[in-house]
């Protein structure tokens, strides 16, 4: 049997999830009438000290929501040249919001003051001005890497001094809580908007959390039925988004198992996986001579799941649907496909 390690995304939902699913108390929740979905957006709520929040159907989805409330037509938005908002959600800044990304190479992530400084833009006659400074925690393409409070206040009072509205992409955010061990409240505490995943290390089917103010979740609402987000009956997916509210602290297993995995990548000639903060490993194959495509190809003939993220980088990710012995497994069939490769 394939050992899925392509993401976190590919977790299946317990028993005790497809219970609550088929036993959720349900209402239209267009009409606010959900009482599963109200108890999950409250339950969101309180997890990160928000005063509300909202049920979307997915985390981009509820990225674009955010840019969408925060910003106006041809405002630019300061972002990490790296992050999920501007490589992975098809130009939805573009498509959906009609603003326009101002990228920042930044060292691990996040712009820092200067770095907000320098590419802030004054609105005139000529520019549009900067509507919006999004973050990401974890940060995905940089290899889950946790960002620590302190960074994300410093960019957020940067960008507040010019009354720039932050929105902090958390799709991982409690991966980065936990490797931290800092509050989530602690971690978005400076922050205008917040989104974070459900479906993901969490184990969730379905779902993600948009979470703000009052005002801005009211708009938020408003904006989610726009791009067709409006459910109905939704307690019966929103039931196991509370039952993955309860699965937080057990992060820190994916955590060790992705340190192990690492490690025990790192050990095989011609592969480099540095030591993850938190659940994605990245190994590079450059000085295996071989793309990432091939590499990820071969580690499937020999049953494990890797998704190629560039050139000789490959991605693998624990979840809660791999346990140790499942990493050993991994480690011993890469081991065996770097062998074929090097014949």
């Amino acid at each position: 049997m394939a050992i899925d390690l392509r993401s976190d995304t590919v977790t299946r939902p317990s028993e005790a999830m497809r219970a609550a699913a088929a036993d959720a108390d349900v209402g239209d929740d267009v009409y606010g009438e959900d009482p599963t979905v109200n108890d999950l957006e409250a339950a969101a709520a309180d997890r990160v000290g928000t005063e509300d929040a909202l049920y979307v159907p997915t985390g981009t989805m509820g990225n674009q929501i955010a840019a969408r409330v925060h910003t106006e037509r041809g405002q630019e938005v300061i972002l990490d040249r790296e992050s999920h908002i501007y490589r992975w959600e098809l130009g939805g800044l573009a498509q959906l919001s009609e603003v326009q990304p101002r990228t920042v190479d930044t060292a691990d992530g996040v712009p820092t003051p200067e770095d907000v400084a320098a590419a802030y833009v004054e609105e005139s006659l000529h520019r549009p001005g900067t509507g919006l400074l999004t973050l990401e925690n974890t940060h995905n393409a940089r290899g889950g890497v946790a960002v620590p409070p302190e960074s994300i206040s410093a960019a957020a009072a940067a960008a507040h001094d010019r009354d720039i509205p932050v929105h902090l992409d958390g799709a991982r955010l409690f991966n980065a809580c936990v490797a931290l061990d800092v509050a989530p409240e602690r971690m978005v505490r400076d922050v205008d908007s917040v989104l974070f995943c459900l479906s993901k290390g969490l184990g969730a089917p379905v779902g993600s959390i948009l979470a703000g103010d009052a005002e801005f979740v009211a708009a938020a609402r408003r904006v989610r039925k726009l791009f067709g987000g409006g459910m109905r009956q939704a307690g019966m997916i929103a039931a196991p988004g509370l039952l993955a509210l309860e699965n937080v602290e057990r992060l820190s297993t994916d955590h060790d198992n992705a340190a192990r995995l690492a490690a025990g990548l790192d050990a095989i000639d011609g592969l480099r996986a540095p030591e993850p903060d938190t659940n994605i490993v990245q190994v590079h194959t450059d000085a295996l001579g071989v793309d990432a495509e091939e590499f990820v190809a071969t580690c499937e003939d020999y049953g494990v799941r890797g998704g190629a993220h560039g050139p000789t980088l490959t991605r693998f990710c624990t979840h809660l649907d791999v346990d140790r012995a499942d990493i050993e497994a991994a480690i011993e069939r890469v081991t065996a496909a770097v062998g074929e490769l090097r014949e």
